[in-house]
């Protein structure tokens, strides 16, 4: 959500930057609305007045005048119903357009339509060498006869898998050694929350109203959540926080529900999209002056898992285009997957700034004033999208998976993984 103010005194700018969006400028119809919304309330208040005086006088009237007060009166408060009406339509439009509009780009975010416009930030590690051509993660799996996408298919249809045996293990295994991390060694609070949520949540978080098709919903007027960013963010859904309770750091392993809308036609085989997967989740709480740096520190969280996985991956900057609805700035971090011979998304680390807060309305005392948190979030990282890049990239000619060093304490010390 946007800051009227900010609109109000930096209408100019607001436009321009949306058009880094590439959206149409929306400041002069916000702000004829917020005009007439203005001009309505100092009637309804010089009415609200007006009725005020004239029924303190009523007492002092004759007789004669005072029928005429009475039908005065009511003729105000009539007037000031129609006013209230008028201005809840307002706030309704208002609130309407204002929910609709992504959040502004940071100043360091690359201007560009889509993803070929993301600049490189880093690459990191060696991509390796393998003397036999790799398989993808789906061939090693099947080989194996521990993914099964054919009964999946035929129990909950595509983009379903079964993993079984060690792979289920490993999966888990790999969830683990995240949480241990995140919490552990950068003081991430585990947090086990709901699976579901209401509107208000997904509206606080962005996801709704603009996205519901991209989300399940349950015939109790629940959705199931895409990602655990937002039943933590929603954890200060409506509250006012004291300025030493902040920053809170908070990582959660669920499951993800997503309907893939738009991904008709891509990533069909294996893993890499499917309507039910599981992420580590990392969400940060800040002050408005600690979240460009907090935001950095949630990077760096994310891709020491891949360091201590030993796999190359890139960071990338993502462009004004190519960023969440709900991002100021975003990180990606794309892993290495030589089945595809190419990098992929694992994690994005995003920097909302207060536009979540507004829309949940979550704030913290100051001295001064109560002012909006600023809210990050970040996959620490996407466990499916890791066991992909494990079994991609620790695979052997005979079809087998080396486990990684720092996952051989979580998967019983077994130290690879190989057809029964």
């Amino acid at each position: 959500m946007h800051d009227l103010n900010f609109i109000r005194e930096n209408s100019n700018l607001f436009d321009d930057l949306l058009k880094s969006r590439f959206l149409d400028p929306q400041s002069k119809k916000i702000l004829d609305l917020d005009s007439k919304k203005r001009d309505l309330l100092t009637k309804s208040q010089e009415m609200r007045s007006e009725r005020k005086n004239l029924s303190s006088s009523f007492s002092k009237l004759a007789e004669n005048e005072k029928l005429k007060i009475q039908q005065k009166v009511q003729q105000i408060k009539s007037d000031i119903d129609t006013l209230e009406k008028q201005l809840t339509i307002i706030d309704i439009q208002l609130k309407d357009i204002l929910s609709s509009i992504p959040n502004l780009p940071h100043a360091d975010v690359p201007i560009g339509k889509d993803e070929e416009f993301n600049k490189i930030v880093k690459t990191v590690g060696e991509i390796p060498k393998f003397d036999f051509t790799p398989k993808p993660h789906y061939e090693l799996g099947e080989n194996l006869e521990m993914l099964d996408f054919e009964q999946a298919s035929k129990v909950s249809g595509t983009r379903f898998v079964y993993l079984k045996n060690q792979l289920a293990r490993l999966e888990r295994a790999i969830a683990n050694f995240m949480l241990d991390k995140h919490t552990t060694e950068f003081g991430y609070t585990e947090i086990i929350p709901p699976n579901m949520v209401r509107d208000a949540a997904a509206y606080g978080t962005g996801q709704l109203p603009k996205f519901s098709e991209d989300l399940f919903k349950t015939n109790t007027d629940h959705w199931l959540i895409p990602t655990a960013e937002v039943p933590l963010t929603n954890l200060v859904l409506d509250t006012i926080l004291q300025e030493d309770q902040l920053p809170q750091r908070l990582t959660a392993w669920t499951p993800c529900y997503r309907s893939e809308a738009g991904a008709a036609g891509r990533d069909t085989r294996g893993m890499i999209r499917q309507h039910q997967f599981s992420k580590v989740e990392l969400v940060s709480i800040t002050k408005e002056e600690d979240s460009e740096k907090e935001l950095e520190r949630m990077l760096n969280c994310a891709t020491s898992i891949l360091d201590d996985l030993k796999v190359s991956y890139q960071i990338m900057l993502l462009s004004s285009g190519d960023m969440g609805f709900s991002a100021e700035k975003t990180y990606d971090i794309e892993v290495w997957l030589p089945g595809e011979n190419k990098y992929r998304e694992i994690s994005s680390c995003s920097n909302c700034r207060s536009f979540q807060a507004r829309r949940m309305n979550a704030r913290y005392k100051t001295n001064e004033q109560n002012k909006f948190v600023h809210t990050l979030n970040g996959s620490g990282l996407a466990v499916g999208r890791t066991l992909i890049a494990v079994l991609e990239n620790y695979q052997n000619k005979d079809g087998s998976i080396t486990i990684p060093d720092v996952l051989i304490p979580y998967m019983g010390n077994i130290e690879k993984i190989s057809k029964v």
